[in-house]
């Protein structure tokens, strides 16, 4: 709105500048309440001597980097051969990750192979 730049809203055909701004002053009193209530609420409890956060976070931690080693142990175990036999054949690392790219085997977040997932799927201690 500010680049005085005309656009139809998809939820809203009809809207002019004028009820985009109402809608948009509405929304952001709306966000000042939500905020408001919840400071307050957050106040009293504490007042009443609610102690906020996680009571455990050390153990909290634990769980959650012990799931974290799961997932990337059974991600691992599902290429562990083919780039073992790619190292087997005295390939570098960023060979490696390139030949996997091509080959279309994802990573364990779907992006791009990089020589340093290579590496920590070879190094990896197995549970």
């Amino acid at each position: 709105m500010d680049a005085r730049v005309d656009f139809i809203a998809c939820d809203n055909p009809h809207a002019t500048r004028l009820t985009l701004h109402i809608v948009a002053a509405v929304a952001e009193h709306e966000r000042e309440m939500i905020s408001a209530r919840t400071k307050a609420a957050l106040a009293i409890a504490r007042a009443r001597g609610v102690r906020l956060g996680n009571p455990r976070p050390a153990y909290a931690r634990e769980r959650a980097a012990a799931t974290h080693r799961g997932r990337a142990d059974r991600f691992a175990a599902t290429v562990r051969d083919t780039i073992g036999s790619m190292a087997g054949q005295g390939m570098s690392l960023r060979a490696i990750a390139r030949k996997l790219d091509r080959r279309g085997v994802p990573t364990a977040r779907g992006g791009v192979w990089q020589a340093v997932q290579v590496r920590a799927v070879l190094t990896r201690t197995w549970s």
